[in-house]
């Protein structure tokens, strides 16, 4: 028997969003049903209500989640009704080439709900990043929902599963910080401070955050940074060098996305040494660097997807880490707001006002 929720919906490319009463299943073999608890505001969300990422029409969009299971499907052995869960939104498949060869975080067939959700007249609709959290209830696939401890508020909570995972995972994981190393990030929004916490909590000797607002400059300290820069009337390049005996960082975070910050992230390295981009760009957005650069400077240019994590095992313990204190994810919540407010949420989040808005539902 089919469940009536009510969501917040794309209908067309760039239109506001709209909050509508949809269609959500019981849960196939395989799938969860989730009552949704709370809702992190993204900017992939925006991407997806601007066409920048697809053209399949109507959205249900919000993914950066934490709920309850409600109902589980048939085959489902690890979930129970009454498991308090973040949603991901990679769940490996187990058997593609980069399951097989030990490398599920990155996946390339993530499993997602076998059953669709609908407008209440039948229009189906695509969930944003197979989550389409930004609702009361939602469904997933069961390796989707993550089970974590439930003493962390879902309005912290959620953040894990997509922007702290993120930014947390692409120093950790993709940019390999270790002890003693230098880290520059540029960008200190929701994912950038992320990173600047993972970086530090990885033993990182000075980490530099890079912004155009002094305030997230001022937020960028309480997560862990040792230096900031604003670019905004200083040569963020030279400036970071001048940070680091003349030399640039090991490694460097580019949170942001675009061909001037990831100009700005190349040349900021060391020599040999590492730039991650995580920041999602536009798809017509282009980078032009000399090919004597490329080679001469060395090192690794790598991209984060999802923070190279794999939910099932990093979600617990960033939430290990938050509930003892090492993580400060309330930290991250600008404001709470109700599905009813998820496009002013987007303005907000546009004029950089806010680190993360949270829909509470």
């Amino acid at each position: 028997m089919p469940h009536e929720a009510r969501a917040v919906v794309a209908l067309k490319k760039g239109a506001p969003v709209e909050v509508l009463p949809i269609l959500v299943p019981d849960p196939g073999p395989g799938d969860v049903l989730v009552t949704v608890q709370a809702c992190g505001v993204c900017h992939t969300d925006l991407h997806y209500r601007d066409g920048a990422i697809g053209d399949d029409f109507p959205y249900l969009l919000g993914h950066e989640a934490a709920g309850v299971v409600e109902a589980v499907g048939a085959g489902v052995t690890d979930l129970a009704p009454g498991d308090y869960v973040v949603l991901a939104w990679r769940a490996p498949c187990g058997q593609c080439r980069a399951c097989r060869r030990g490398r599920p975080w990155y996946c390339f067939d993530s499993r997602n709900a076998g059953r669709p959700m609908t407008l209440l007249e039948g229009t189906e609709l695509t969930p944003a990043l197979g989550i389409g959290a930004f609702a009361e209830k939602t469904l997933v696939a069961a390796g989707q929902a993550v089970k974590v401890d439930p003493s962390a508020r879902p309005e912290a909570a959620g953040l894990i599963g997509c922007g702290v995972m993120a930014g947390y995972g692409a120093a950790v994981h993709t940019g390999g910080v270790g002890s003693g190393d230098t880290v520059a990030v540029i960008g200190c929004g929701g994912v950038g401070n992320a990173a600047i916490a993972g970086a530090s909590r990885a033993g990182a000797r000075r980490v530099i955050a890079v912004d155009l607002d002094e305030g997230k400059l001022d937020a960028a300290e309480r997560f862990g940074a040792t230096d900031t820069v604003n670019s905004r009337g200083t040569d963020p390049v030279e400036a970071v060098r001048a940070l680091t005996g003349g030399h640039g960082a090991d490694v460097v975070i580019d949170a942001v996305g675009r061909p001037e910050t990831y100009r700005q992230a190349f040349y900021m390295r060391d020599l040999a040494g590492t730039l991650v981009q995580v920041g999602v760009p536009d798809p017509d957005m282009r980078i032009e660097l000399p090919l004597i650069d490329l080679f001469s400077r060395g090192g690794a240019l790598k991209s984060s997807w999802y923070g190279d994590c794999l939910p099932s095992r990093d979600f617990p313990v960033l939430i290990d880490l938050f509930l003892s204190g090492k993580l400060d994810l309330e930290r991250f919540i600008s404001e709470t707001v109700t599905l009813d407010d998820v496009e002013p949420a987007f303005a907000k989040m546009q004029r950089g006002e806010v680190l993360r808005s949270v829909v509470v539902v």
